[in-house]
């Protein structure tokens, strides 16, 4: 099997992802359009030469709905005979994609696969292709007659992991102010004139945070002590991003240099109810593949959906916190879906370029209890 190396990646300014957010009068197509084009520029290939392109998204609805990779290859003015796929795997959606490019590479099927991920947040609404259905359905909610939204979740994992309101509000501002002082610069292609993210709010701090109200509550477990709040979760987002993969041989021939190679992922399942626990056996299972320990990791992303979710990894991996989210997360960054896995991604490599670290992991909580994880070298 071959190796897949990514040759670059980059990604869109994050807005707010509401009316009047910098990149709402953007068409989640032309969106991902201006992150394509600009990785096409970027790395000199011809498109034609693509095999697949990969797209995470998660709101496959509305503007949305039309396998939105292809309407943007399309929108790209790029040749019409290169084919593209959208994948949900909810908020791992993107990072599946780049596991998919990973594993077509490997296998021989793929050369060149441009992965990513796109979500308009404030144009396509989440939760909007749900409406008032039930997806789960009578078996699933006789086999498990709690389950809960993610934010109560979030409040089930900050209870079992004896997390207070104090560590998650500290936790939040740290992701403001790390993210307030790291460089993107690299990372970011502008769109529609929108060059820097909006998201990022470097005044927050524990005493502004501790002003704001917990945002849920279930009857299913009332006796919850509530901690979690919109100020210490994930912010709703537009963004895209995407990398370009290519195979040893291919890399070789077009003299393309390589950043960074995934040296092994892996995906599994855990309690749908907990939910947002996955990221730890993910973690463990990822590490096993790749033959590593966590000590041999200089940097790990844990998606910030909510700040117990990378409190709880941490208190399970005998880490440096200083390596944990080291630029910010979607707490200061926002968390735009289908697109975040890929976003994360992008970061992750520039973090380990700047500070000429070799060992990435990034591993991401998923609805209905799932998560992936990967481990990337830079090269």
């Amino acid at each position: 099997m071959g190796a897949a190396l990514i040759v670059d990646a980059v990604r869109s300014p994050m807005g707010r992802g509401k009316a009047g957010g910098a990149l709402s009068g953007t068409h989640p197509v032309d969106l991902l359009a201006g992150v394509l084009a600009a990785l096409v520029e970027r790395t000199g290939i011809d498109p034609a030469t693509v095999d697949d392109v990969l797209v995470g998204c998660v709101g496959q609805n509305l503007e949305q709905s039309a396998t939105p990779g292809r309407q943007a290859w399309l929108a790209a003015g790029y040749p019409e005979h290169v084919p593209s796929v959208t994948i949900e795997r909810k908020c791992g959606s993107s990072q599946q994609a780049v596991d998919f490019a990973h594993w077509g590479i490997a296998a021989g099927a793929y050369d060149l696969a441009v992965a990513g991920g796109v979500e308009s947040m404030s144009r396509v609404p989440m939760g909007s292709a749900r409406g008032d259905a039930d997806p789960f359905g009578p078996a699933v909610r006789a086999r498990y007659p709690r389950l809960v939204p993610q934010g109560v979740s979030a409040e089930l994992v900050a209870e079992r992991w004896k997390l207070s309101r104090g560590d998650l509000d500290a936790f939040a501002a740290r992701s403001h102010r790390l993210a307030a002082r790291a460089s993107f610069a690299g990372e970011i292609v502008p769109i529609g004139g929108v060059t820097v993210d909006e998201t990022i709010r470097p005044g927050t701090s524990v005493e502004v945070l501790a002003g704001l109200r917990t945002s849920f509550k279930s009857a299913a477990f009332p006796e919850l002590d509530l901690k979690v709040t919109a100020g210490n979760s994930s912010q709703l987002t537009d963004g895209a991003a995407a990398l370009l993969l290519a195979s040893e041989e291919r890399a070789a021939a077009l003299g393309l240099r390589p950043r960074a190679r995934i040296v092994a992922s892996a995906v599994c399942g855990d309690d749908p109810v907990m939910m947002l626990t996955g990221p730890i056996p993910a973690t463990r299972k990822v590490l096993a593949k790749a033959g590593l320990s966590i000590g041999d990791i200089d940097a790990v992303e844990v998606n910030e959906a909510f700040a117990p979710v990378p409190l709880a990894w941490l208190a399970e991996f005998d880490l440096d916190p200083e390596r944990l989210n080291p630029r910010g997360g979607a707490i200061a960054l926002g968390h735009p879906l289908g697109a975040s896995g890929a976003r994360l991604m992008t970061t992750l490599i520039n973090h380990l370029e700047q500070t000429g670290g070799r060992y990435g992991l990034q591993t991401m909580c998923e609805a209905g209890g799932m998560a992936n994880a990967t481990v990337i070298e830079r090269l």
